[in-house]
């Protein structure tokens, strides 16, 4: 084994009287990554942030043991002050943090944020610190990277957010890189890339990583060593291909099993009668990015163009797609939160975009939203009896003894102890605040629940507990769910019917089954072919990921929308986006009979 480059010794971490992480002993060797596994709450973040000594500012403290960093100039980080430590901090060791919007700040331009490690550690000018910015930037492959200079982390969706926290901590291409969750909030392509990124500038610098993660598809794919975690001790630590092999704890045994893989079945798709619960009709939404005095200077970001699609009671569809093509936006769009441009939405037969004011709130009662942040969705200042109520209270006045015993039942149906009620969001680690916002979901019964990567941030038991919770919710009271991820075996496991975005528009859509496992459309094919899957001997096939297939240009004048691709049908039920000049092999195509027929299929 190559010579460890951190070495952490019987450390123990207290947060009050909380015994956080208790005995913990591994190396990082030089050159190597370890992968940090466990559930929420096991301390694996609390330990990432002793390592760069953080750990004070989140109410914690390092109660023994030492963190010695070896290298050109060894140190014990649990002995250096707070002077000294900054001059580690983003120099010899940085850190990707799990949630990227509590990490960047809302009010700075994003290129002043990745420029100011530069000017403090190497000691740029401002011109040279924005250009290197801006390299940085493209080397995370962020689109229109010198555009993005000047926005400001609001405007980016939580996978360019994501990405701009991997920028900043690897500009000064540290020594030791600690990421906590990077590729949580990405989809599988971007993921790929970043993983193989990582992989690159380890190669170049001899860099090494210690990588936090519940998903062990990416472990397997990136990690020569993995150290398991439960309840702050260690489980067992291996080499990756010797633990996933044979692991030697029952914990360890648990994690490898509830892992999801491609391949382990799909729901039927359902036989749908009567309306839908909702139905969206040639949807459209721009962004405005500048506007001038001059006819014709007027550019808009065209986010989504002319998207349809149905969900009826009883029926998940999962909704997949890059960072950036049009996800969130489509689920913003569908409950109001951001204005269509054109294009109807019919929320249990009601067209809600001719609504407004009461009548636009009561019809919400019957669609609810759990958010991809949600330390960013939670009021950090009220408690979770308050949070969790807070919609049924809206819509329906509660009394206090009401609106607790409402929060009891919730916190009981997503896996948490009921007793926690008058704790507040930050006591809880990220995949138990995600169980908060589904649980507030849940509190008045909606009909539908448009979930934007709920389960991102959850470990992958806790994600099986939630995906089961929504296939029982559905058997009892026929909830519809719109289900937003990027993760495809979770897709895979909770969906009827898949529809594939890319660039503004759906390319492939279909019963889950055909879609997955027989995608006609090139993207379709480039997104499954990035699924990390949890066998460390398929690492050394060295898949390249396909060619993505040509974009349309997005950033363009108000009333020039891009180019809409016509759905053909090659299968029942599964239509894909025709491309002009490509022959799909293997497929026999007829068009839709009429727009509203592929529509309705959707």
């Amino acid at each position: 084994m190559a010579a460890p480059l951190l070495s952490v010794r019987d450390l123990a971490i207290a947060f009050g009287e909380t015994q956080a992480v208790d005995g913990l002993s591994f190396d990082v060797p030089a050159g190597e990554t370890v992968a940090l596994v466990g559930e929420s709450g096991s301390g694996k973040s609390a330990s990432a942030l002793a390592i760069m000594r953080l750990v004070e500012r989140e109410g914690g403290r390092i109660t023994r043991g030492s963190l010695s960093m070896g290298g050109p100039a060894p140190i014990d980080l649990a002995t250096l002050d707070e002077r000294a430590m900054r001059r580690v901090r983003g120099n010899r060791i940085a850190m990707v943090f799990q949630e990227p919007m509590t990490a960047l700040n809302p009010v700075m331009p994003l290129g002043h944020q990745v420029a100011e490690v530069l000017r403090l550690h190497q000691g740029l000018d401002a011109a040279r610190a924005r250009a290197a910015a801006r390299d940085a930037l493209d080397r995370v492959r962020i689109p229109d990277a010198a555009r993005r200079l000047d926005q400001y982390p609001h405007e980016l969706s939580g996978g360019l957010r994501q990405r701009v926290m991997i920028a900043i901590a690897l500009a000064c291409r540290p020594e030791l890189l600690i990421a906590d969750e990077p590729t949580t909030a990405l989809d599988v392509t971007t993921q790929a890339e970043i993983l193989a990124l990582i992989r690159t500038l380890q190669a170049e610098l001899g860099m090494s990583v210690l990588f936090i993660t519940h998903d062990m598809g990416v472990v397997a794919d990136i990690a020569e060593r993995v150290v398991v975690l439960r309840r702050g001790r260690m489980e067992e630590a291996g080499r990756v291909t010797d633990v996933f092999a044979a692991p030697r704890s029952d914990y360890g045994r648990m994690l490898l099993a509830a892992a999801p893989r491609l391949g382990a079945g799909a729901p039927p798709p359902l036989e749908r009668r009567g309306e839908p619960v909702i139905e969206a009709r040639d949807l459209v939404v721009r962004y405005p990015v500048r506007r001038g005095f001059m006819p014709g200077s007027a550019r808009d970001h065209h986010a989504v163009n002319g998207v349809s699609l149905c969900v009826h009671r009883g029926e998940t569809l999962g909704l997949v797609g890059e960072s950036g093509c049009g996800k969130s936006t489509v689920a913003r769009a569908l409950l109001r939160l951001v204005e269509p441009a054109s294009g109807s939405i019919r929320l249990l037969g009601e067209d809600v975009t001719r609504l407004a004011g009461a009548a636009l709130r009561d019809r919400r009662r019957h669609a609810q939203m759990v958010f991809q942040d949600p330390f960013a969705s939670l009021n950090p200042r009220l408690p979770i009896v308050d949070l969790v109520t807070e919609p049924a209270d809206i819509h329906g006045s509660l009394t206090g003894d009401e609106r607790r015993d409402l929060a009891r039942t919730l916190l009981e149906r997503v896996g948490l102890d009921a007793n926690a009620i008058d704790r507040y969001p930050h006591q809880f680690s990220g995949g138990q605040r995600q169980r908060i916002c589904i649980a507030r979901a849940l509190s008045v019964r909606p009909a539908l629940i448009v979930a934007d990567e709920p389960v991102s941030a959850l470990d992958v038991s806790v994600a099986r507990q939630v995906t089961d919770l929504v296939a029982r919710l559905q058997a009892e009271e026929g909830l519809a769910f719109l289900f937003i991820s990027h993760d495809l075996a979770v897709v895979e496991r909770v969906s009827h019917r898949v529809a594939v975005m890319y660039a503004g528009q759906i390319v492939e859509t279909g019963p889950t089954a055909d879609v997955l496992h027989d995608p006609r459309h090139p993207y379709t094919r480039r997104l499954l072919a990035a699924v990390p899957v949890p066998d460390p001997r398929r690492r050394a096939a060295g898949a390249v990921l396909p060619e993505a297939p040509a974009a349309p240009v997005l950033v363009r004048h108000p009333h020039d929308a891009p180019p809409r691709s016509r759905l053909v049908e090659v299968g029942p039920g599964h239509f894909i986006a025709e491309e002009p000049k490509r022959t799909f092999e293997r497929t026999r195509t007829r068009r839709a009979p009429a727009s509203r027929a592929a529509a309705a299929s959707l």
